[in-house]
């Protein structure tokens, strides 16, 4: 890839914790973030956030009286960006951009309003614009006090990831110096859980994992909804606090046969990884953080595409939808977060539940993918 990105700052903020340092303690052992809570008058699986987290968010919504009336999408990512930019030691004074996107929005506000809307035929007037999608980017520029430019976008469950890649497209054209990038979600809601348990993905397991992720045994589907939020700061050229080089980076749409499908092979991973490789021998690839939501087909069908790219030299596998649930628009960064975790510690996190014979002695090259319905897939390539 021309014009070398790097990535010079990481926050987050999940069931994990609200810092990397509290994620990386999280990925230490074999415990899972999901617990179960009632849910439209039954036991529901969910990761939310903890309760340390939690009041750090209702402590950003009380500062300042505008913020009192957003979604938690917006203020998810303005928590994690302020970390984020104050790492990078980025001020107002530098020229960058912001690119958060989001699967949902504000889902949460706006089921508020439509009950509303259904009980009264009328809304309140912060119906508009707190529940447009462009919400998220435009009030975390209002906060850093950014130049812009501000983008907002939903490709569903590899939007973070699109943002990425719309963050290098940025920096190589030279129309921004620096960009923050991610995604948001805060999907913990009985609407949008209703939604996942009529599509039948919806996990109803009893035993020590609810989500079984890469676990390609499974009879059920397992998939359990998470809330948080990542971003990363990305710069041009080499710095010297750089987490990671973006090495390469694909993408893929592939024609479905149903609205919410991929095909059994994954062609859109598939064309995905091998433009994100380039011109690397796929040997080189020590980690792949699989997207991997927990479902049966969808599971199945992204090992298939690895497959195909890797032959019979598969890197090590892991996921990290097992501990923290399926965050959806916001899921690809925090698998960046791990991928990143990974390479600075130089230890792989296993899947507690799978077998593993392939552990590399070195991280260097880890492989992330992310794809949402539709059968949009990206892959990111990070090295350090």
């Amino acid at each position: 890839m021309n014009d070398s990105i790097y990535i010079t700052a990481l926050a987050g903020i999940s069931s994990l914790g609200n810092s990397v340092e509290e994620s990386w303690s999280s990925y230490q052992t074999n415990k899972h973030y999901l617990k179960q809570q009632e849910v439209n008058g039954t036991l529901e699986w969910i990761s939310p956030l903890g309760e340390k987290s939690k009041q750090e968010i209702e402590l950003l919504r009380n500062s300042d009286l505008k913020y009192r009336n957003l979604d938690d999408t917006v203020l998810f990512s303005i928590f994690t960006a302020r970390n984020a930019v104050a790492q990078a030691g980025w001020t107002t004074k530098d020229n960058f951009g912001v690119n958060i996107g989001s699967s949902r929005g504000a889902t949460a506000l706006f089921e508020k309003f439509h009950r509303e809307f259904l009980d009264k035929s009328t809304t309140s007037t912060l119906s508009s614009p707190t529940t447009t999608l462009g919400n998220i980017s435009s009030w975390v520029a209002h906060d850093l006090q950014s130049k812009g430019p501000e983008i907002s976008h939903s490709i569903t469950c590899s939007t973070a990831l699109h943002s990425m890649l719309n963050g290098v497209a940025w920096l190589r054209s030279g129309m921004a110096d620096k960009f923050l990038v991610g995604g948001s979600e805060a999907p913990l809601t009985p609407f949008t859980i209703a939604q996942m348990k009529a599509l039948k993905i919806y996990s109803h397991e009893t035993d020590m994992y609810p989500c079984k992720a890469l676990d390609l045994t499974k009879k059920f589907n397992s998939m359990v909804l998470g809330e948080g939020a990542a971003v990363v700061c990305l710069e041009k050229g080499f710095s010297e606090n750089a987490l990671a080089k973006i090495e390469g980076i694909g993408y893929a749409t592939e024609i479905l046969e149903h609205n919410i499908s991929i095909s059994s092979d994954a062609k859109c991973f598939q064309s995905a990884m091998r433009m994100a490789l380039g011109e690397l021998n796929a040997e080189e690839i020590d980690v792949i953080v699989t997207h991997t939501p927990g479902t049966v087909k969808g599971d199945l069908a992204e090992y298939r595409a690895i497959e195909k790219v890797f032959c019979n030299k598969i890197p090590f596998l892991t996921t990290n939808k097992w501990k923290v649930g399926h965050t959806f628009g916001a899921s690809g960064m925090l698998s960046v977060e791990l991928a990143i975790l990974m390479l600075k510690h130089q230890q792989v996190i296993k899947v507690p539940y799978l077998d593993v014979l392939n552990s590399p002695s070195k991280i260097k090259k880890v492989l992330v993918n992310a794809v949402g319905f539709g059968g949009n897939a990206v892959s990111v390539l990070l090295s350090i």
